[in-house]
């Protein structure tokens, strides 16, 4: 299945969720902020939304420092 992740196009297995998506990138060790389709997925959400063929993602992924 292919994606627009952060303005690039990936392709991800099908039936991927946001968590799913979110773990096949590498960035579940840390709070992330999901949009697909121009709306924010709720945290609570990310494990139960799907993703579709051609879904619009952006990803933000929150570093910490100090």
């Amino acid at each position: 299945m292919r994606l627009s992740v952060n303005g690039e196009t990936i392709d991800v297995p099908a039936g991927l969720t946001v968590a799913g998506l979110v773990a096949h990138l590498g960035l579940d060790q840390g709070p992330v902020a999901v949009e697909r389709n121009r709306e924010v997925v709720p945290r609570a959400q990310h494990a139960s939304t799907t993703l579709s063929e051609d879904d619009l993602l952006e990803i933000v992924h929150f570093v910490g420092g100090g």
